[in-house]
């Protein structure tokens, strides 16, 4: 608790002197109750301890600090408002208010894809988002308690390498499934049924209607919303994937016999990402393929003809920026090509942009690059990728000292930008801007290759019985950051 003077606001809520530990106490509490009453099908109890969390002082609070501290919290609404003051912050705690709140359009922009199109986006307000943020607080409990268990995107303590890994289980036997279903949900946060939302989230059902209707601003020109969930919004991804949970029960249900045929039947879903294995091409395409269609039929969603095929394994399967293919019956997770070009091409179009940088502050931006790229690879086989992309990176670095002095020698360029330290040539390293240390760009195939250990598929952060399992998780994360291997939530213990 911050000892000094308190800013206190009108609403009388002192900022400075929240107590962060006690307020996230309370709303665990809370949260863990709606997660053992939403086990246990008690939906009136649900409701009931929704409405305290959406009500409650602690809930908002935590609210207001998450849009205050995200990546996001510099990037104003339409109204342009910034909570950047404890007062100001102070009163949005108090303002979140359900009587009375009207929320005001998105603003739209456009980020660009990896194919060339762009993809909307819409920005809430800064109120709007505290908002989402609070009554995600109620609803996610009762999204983890009955999401599907191989469901890995946008939920806490889970990640892309958890759905790498439960690919890894469902496909590297040598009697494992040997076809897989790829398949992309076209536009899905853009076309999801408003009323499909409305008939099926259990939430506060006028509030979560003033969201989905309250258009969106491009150009000074007001547009309706008829369908979807705004990208940018802080609830959208859960909305998202409450949407597509069932998809698991939908296949049980229609393939009740699976295991006693044979059908190798498993699904492995990253957010609106999924493949589907199965023993035969005709099981995927005639049988499996009709129950996916008709799941999504039902929540206005339809599947990508460009982005959905059915793959032998041996052929290689690209998911989530890896590729996974069998080689002589073993199955090798490898970094995807178009990965590795579009990091490449990262990297190349930094290296141009800073043509006539200092190369300590060149090495400042590229290192954030190299490193999270290679942290996100580490758990495939990347060691020979680490290395292949070593040496472009160097190339690259070398073209570029060799333009900035045209008229010197290629020794006096060495000598000034690459050096040896231990048993290493040619590392690529400056002085930093006070002389008392050196800054060396990050060397991707120094990142240790460590296999990755999935989550249990039924952990749910929000259910008390599983305290123990997350608590000892977080220690092991603790010695590994310790060892200095950055390990990402979801990490770690044995499934």
């Amino acid at each position: 608790m911050n000892t000094g003077n308190p800013v206190c606001a009108p609403s009388g809520i002192d900022w400075q002197g929240i107590n962060w530990s006690r307020i996230k106490r309370q709303v665990r509490r809370l949260q863990a109750h709606i997660a053992k009453a939403t086990k246990e099908g008690r939906h009136g109890k649900v409701k009931a301890l929704q409405w305290l969390l959406t009500h409650s002082h602690s809930g908002k609070a935590l609210a207001v600090q998450r849009v205050t501290t995200n990546r996001g919290k510099h990037t104003p609404g339409v109204d342009n408002d910034i909570w950047k003051t404890s007062k100001a912050k102070a009163n949005a705690v108090a303002s979140l208010q359900r009587r009375g709140y009207k929320p005001l359009p998105l603003r739209r922009t456009y980020i660009p894809k990896k194919n060339g199109k762009k993809r909307p986006l819409g920005i809430p307000t800064k109120k709007d988002r505290a908002m989402q943020a609070l009554y995600w607080l109620a609803l996610e409990p009762v999204a983890e308690t009955t999401a599907d268990g191989n469901s890995y995107g946008f939920r806490p303590w889970r990640s892309t390498a958890d759905a790498a890994e439960q690919c890894f289980i469902c496909l590297a036997k040598r009697d494992s499934a040997q076809w897989v279903l790829e398949a992309d949900i076209a536009g899905c946060f853009d076309t999801i049924s408003h009323q499909w939302l409305i008939d099926n989230i259990p939430m506060d059902t006028p509030i979560l209607r003033k969201w989905l209707k309250a258009g969106f601003v491009f150009n000074n020109e007001l547009f309706p919303t008829v369908s979807g969930t705004p990208q940018g919004g802080i609830i959208s991804p859960g909305l998202a994937n409450m949407c597509l949970d069932g998809l698991e029960r939908a296949l049980a249900t229609a393939f009740p016999q699976a295991k006693q045929r044979g059908l190798k039947m498993h699904m492995v879903r990253y957010a609106d990402d999924m493949v589907i294995t199965g023993n035969s091409r005709e099981l995927l395409e005639n049988e499996a393929m009709p129950v996916l269609v008709e799941f999504l039929k039902e929540r206005g969603l339809s599947l990508s003809r460009e982005k959905t095929r059915i793959t032998h394994i041996t052929e290689g399967v690209d998911f989530l920026g890896w590729n996974m293919r069998k080689y002589g019956g073993k199955l090798l997770t490898k970094p995807s090509k178009a990965n590795i070009k579009a990091h490449l091409a990262k990297v190349r179009e930094i290296i141009k942009a800073n043509k006539t940088i200092k190369q300590v502050d060149l090495i400042g931006i590229l290192n954030p690059v190299l490193r999270g790229w290679a942290n996100y690879h580490r758990h495939a086989v990347a060691k020979n990728v680490f290395a292949r992309n070593d040496h472009e990176v160097w190339s690259m670095l070398w073209k570029w000292a060799k333009r900035r002095h045209p008229n010197k020698g290629l020794r006096w360029i060495m000598v000034k930008y690459f050096h040896t330290r231990r048993d290493r040539k040619w590392l690529f390293i400056a002085e930093e801007a006070d002389r008392k240390g050196e800054r060396q760009l990050f060397l991707e195939a120094s990142m240790p290759i460590r296999r990755h250990i999935k989550i249990r598929t039924k952990a749910n952060p929000h259910d008390p019985v599983w305290r123990e399992y997350f608590n000892a998780r977080k220690e092991q994360m603790k010695k590994a950051t310790l060892l200095g291997c950055r390990v990402p939530e979801g990490a770690l213990l044995e499934a």
